[in-house]
């Protein structure tokens, strides 16, 4: 899958404190390798939480997590020799993870995650293994975590369990480098001593959404970037079939006032002022009464994707300022208690919500797209932009490129989150899926880069076209960006692959984004 936002330097250090690890604190560490320490209010706040869990430990009636089994087998009580053996086994076993390893991004994000909930002071774990999951983010030391394995309820098992193993010094590792080898020895290369988890650490450590979570923040990073691109191609496209711009004015937009729509707007017209193209058919002999759908109702389209992006975004800021493990400690009471907290339904929903964010946006892409490459709608353009058509094809295979990326965004907007199977001898009979659903987003957000990326191609060859008329100066400096990048003009047919590929990267780099804002400043 397509990593969005390429690893620049390493960032400065992020601090991990007993409040939520934001946004931007989670894109330093997972994306751009940022080292990690724990405050001494954090570490003062798991020494309480700790004290809990002794005293309940040493106490003789049995306590969910400390001294009993898990889910279905909690009614057994462990006695006191056995209770590392349970946390060991527990760990062990959970770590069931099957298929292709996930993106380095996701796992480091998961584990930021996971140690701002021990952070918190409501887990029970000793401050030894939290500082130790910060050393591994520290040192670049990323766990081999599966593609397949959680269920999304109790949070994401299987994935953080991965991660906890590498704490004991056991299982696969990848070094900073990238190179894979076993967690001891990684461990021991950079000064680390695994630990011999404790009473409840091995429940606190994997009970949690945070897989789901930062796959969630990630995807809504990448995904505002790609709406503001959208609007990019939108107005290249728009212009490239000689559309008006009229149709993006305030006016109409304040009657319907959806402030993803007004934004969205604004954009269009930002990036079409001034354009050559827009103004040679803006008189009275123009005889266009009205644009079609994909081009006029783009700030519809994207502003409802806007405002979908931000209500995750809302979710998702509830969810990275709560302390999810079962059970929870209450170290202000001195007691423990479970609760339900580990379900991923709130992050699910709207991993769901944003695939069809994603396919549906790309969906109106390609429609613009399709209407460059058809002479009887492209107003004058040579069928399928070829040079000479009928000997060249033109861009005829972009569109196909397009439609079968749009398809399959399409199948994976379906829901996962509605698709619940029990497990644990039906006493986690209900779960999420949520992270199912944020597997199929990445794939989603991947998808909806490359078919922003072949209507920007598309559009700056039609633009060029137009001469002697010229663009707006804002799509000018996209277009100039790909010629620049070696993505060649108008001409007789050549390779294509390589020019969609340099597309693509510069539209998931934000260099197509980049370009135009250097011409109108930021974008909404």
């Amino acid at each position: 899958m397509q990593l969005h936002v390429s690893a620049g330097p390493r960032a400065e250090a992020v601090q991990v404190g007993v409040g939520p690890v934001g946004p931007r604190e989670l894109l330093s560490v997972a994306r751009h390798g940022a080292p990690v320490t724990l405050t001494d209010e954090a570490l003062a706040a798991i020494d309480r939480a700790r004290a809990v869990v002794d005293e309940l430990a040493a106490a003789p009636t049995p306590a969910y997590g400390i001294s009993t089994g898990f889910g279905a087998l909690a009614t057994r009580h462990i006695p006191t020799p056995m209770r590392a053996q349970l946390q060991r086994s527990l760990v062990r076993s959970h770590a069931a993870g099957s298929g292709p390893e996930v993106e380095r991004e996701v796992t480091r994000g998961l584990m930021l995650l996971r140690l701002s909930t021990l952070a918190t002071g409501h887990t029970g774990v000793r401050r030894e293994t939290a500082q130790l999951l910060a050393g591994l983010l520290t040192h670049g030391i990323t766990p081999v975590v599966r593609e397949h394995g959680s269920l999304g309820c109790s949070g994401d098992l299987a994935p953080l369990a991965h991660c906890a193993l590498a704490l004991m010094g056991e299982g696969e590792v990848r070094d900073a480098a990238g190179t894979l080898m076993p967690a001891a020895e990684a461990l021991a290369a950079v000064g680390l001593e695994p630990v011999e988890l404790a009473a409840k650490e091995g429940l606190a450590l994997i009970n949690g959404t945070d897989g789901m979570l930062a796959m969630l923040v990630l995807a809504i990073s990448d995904l505002r970037m790609l709406l503001r691109t959208a609007d990019i191609a939108a107005a290249m496209s728009v212009e490239g079939q000689l559309g008006t711009d009229r149709v993006f004015a305030p006016e109409l937009q304040a009657i319907r006032p959806h402030p993803g729509q007004a934004a969205s707007a604004a954009n269009l017209t930002s990036i079409l002022a001034d354009s050559g193209v827009v103004a040679s058919h803006r008189g009275p002999d123009c005889n266009r009464v009205q644009d079609a759908y994909s081009l006029r109702c783009s700030p519809q389209v994207h502003g409802a994707a806007r405002d979908t992006v931000e209500h995750a975004a809302q979710v998702a800021a509830r969810e990275l300022a709560s302390a999810v493990d079962n059970p929870v400690v209450l170290a202000e009471e001195g007691r423990v208690e479970s609760n339900g907290n580990f379900h991923g339904a709130p992050v699910g929903y709207v991993l769901d919500f944003l695939a069809i964010v994603a396919a549906d946006v790309a969906s109106i892409s390609e429609r613009r797209t399709d209407r460059f490459l058809d002479k009887n709608r492209s107003h004058g353009l040579t069928p399928f932009l070829a040079d000479d058509p009928g000997v060249d094809s033109g861009h005829m295979i972009a569109q196909y490129t397009q439609a079968a990326i749009v398809s399959e965004l399409k199948r994976l907007a379906v829901p996962a989150s509605v698709d619940s199977i029990p497990s644990s001898a039906m006493q986690e009979d209900h779960v999420s899926m949520g992270w199912s659903a944020a597997r199929k987003l990445r794939r989603s957000v991947d998808g909806l880069t490359r078919v922003v990326a072949v209507e920007v191609l598309t559009a700056a060859r039609a633009l060029d076209m137009r001469a002697p008329l010229t663009p707006s100066p804002a799509t000018g400096a996209v277009v100039r960006l790909l010629r620049d990048s070696g993505i060649e003009g108008p001409g007789p047919d050549r390779h294509l692959s390589p020019e969609i590929e340099a597309a693509v990267s510069l539209v998931a780099s934000g260099a197509v984004l980049a370009a135009a804002e250097s011409v109108v400043g930021a974008l909404a």
